[in-house]
């Protein structure tokens, strides 16, 4: 396995600044987890999460790639956040990191502007790649996620007629985040090759390898740092994709995503359906396979030609055999189907009765003691960053002087090591 390298470019005074772009279902969830839960061990070996949480990240990402954002959406605004992130990343000592999946959506135009943004210290660009074949049957589970209707092998069947064309490939939003290699160009067209760090994804789920991979590129050391918190994206299994599918089908069309996401999506898919044991998940067909392994060599060989920094083995993005029984019209009995589908579905009823009980009747938990010095900093981060204070900057962040001023504030509050509240 190569190692990560900080060589500094002459004349750059700000901090080494890496950006994790993705890609989706490529373990981001788990590294950004594990990047919060050790934030004071890897601020004590000199790397700086800007932000308070993996939100602002998220937050930023929707800012950078201009998310339309619908009225009714009771979330603060995001326009400004790119910018109040990216100055918080550049006022860092040393190393920092900025880490989200779906920067890998970006246009060119965008991608352009964040690096832009960040020129003042060194970047650095990492891509965090997966087997394509295992790509695909997470991807159409996200998409069912993210209200999808349409059924696994239509789903698929788009996919692959979308591969010859690239304007085609750019209206797939499939295509769109796992495109590796137009990706990697988009971003890397204003900073050195070598600057830009491909990470494979060990196969065999080998959590461990993947945050040592990660952890030499940005230059810190994995040992000792605490993994048990680091939560696996979740995944579902074929009757509870299917379930998730028909319920998406059963909406009404009035329902706001943003009301999807939190209710139905985090609570509903992430919460009670992905808990369940899978006893199968879509397969891929052997000529589909052959299609997936063309396009695993593809990539391989592409990335042998470029001058990226390649940091695992390229031989883990070929196809690898199916990991769970296949699904199809021999997979399970239609019954047995039909048993595993409603079972879900009585889970997902008790599940949204209980988080509705929770909202209509909370339980107050009773306040903890605080000695004296912990009231005093409780006091200094409500009046810098309580919610109040957050939210009115929030809506104002599309102003340059709020957004200095929030980074000052960031600089204030974060001192190296505090965990965020």
């Amino acid at each position: 396995m190569t190692t990560g390298h900080d060589v500094r470019a002459s004349g750059i005074q700000g901090p080494c600044v890496y950006l994790h772009i993705g890609e989706p279902k490529t373990g981001t969830t788990f590294l950004q987890d594990a990047l919060w839960a050790n934030r004071a061990r890897l601020a004590a070996q000199g790397l700086r999460l800007p932000g308070y949480s993996d939100r602002d990240h998220s937050r930023a990402s929707r800012d950078l790639r201009e998310t339309p954002r619908p009225a009714s959406d009771p979330a603060d605004p995001w326009v400004g956040e790119w910018d109040v992130l990216a100055g918080q990343a550049l006022r860092a000592r040393g190393r920092a990191v900025i880490s989200n999946e779906l920067l890998a959506a970006s246009s060119p135009q965008q991608a352009e502007r964040a690096i832009r943004s960040l020129l003042r210290g060194e970047v650095h660009v990492v891509a965090t790649v997966r087997d394509f074949a295992a790509i695909l049957p997470a991807e159409w589970q996200e998409a069912v996620k993210c209200r999808g209707t349409t059924g696994w092998d239509a789903w698929l069947d788009e996919v692959i007629a979308a591969g010859p064309a690239a304007e085609r490939r750019r209206r797939s939003w499939c295509w769109r985040v796992h495109d590796t290699l137009a990706i990697l160009d988009m971003w890397s067209r204003h900073i050195p090759p070598d600057h830009v760090h491909v990470v494979t994804v060990p196969r065999q789920d080998a959590a461990g390898v993947l945050w040592a991979r990660f952890a030499a590129v940005l230059g810190f050391d994995p040992a000792g740092c605490d993994l048990t918190q680091a939560r696996r994206n979740s995944s579902l299994g074929l009757a509870e994709t299917e379930f998730l599918r028909r319920v998406n089908q059963a909406l009404p069309a009035g329902i706001p995503y943003w009301f999807y996401a939190r209710e139905i999506k985090q609570i509903l898919a992430h919460g009670v359906l992905s808990a369940r044991p899978h006893r199968s998940r879509p397969a891929l067909s052997p000529s589909q396979q052959a299609w997936a392994a063309e396009q695993a060599e593809a990539l391989i060989a592409g990335l042998r030609d470029a001058k990226y920094h390649i940091v695992g083995d390229l031989a883990d993005l070929r196809p690898a055999g199916q990991a769970y029984p296949a699904a199809g019209p021999d997979a399970a009995p239609a019954s047995q189907q039909a048993e595993e589908q409603l079972d879900a579905a009585a889970q997902a009823v008790a599940a949204l009765a209980d988080r509705y009980f929770q909202a209509r009747y909370p339980v107050r938990p009773p306040s903890p003691h605080r000695a004296a010095r912990q009231w005093a900093s409780d006091i200094k981060w409500a009046v810098l960053n309580g919610p109040r204070v957050r939210q009115v900057l929030r809506r104002a962040s599309h102003h340059a002087p709020v957004q200095r001023l929030r980074v000052i504030i960031w600089c204030v509050l974060m001192r190296p090591g505090r965990h965020p509240r």
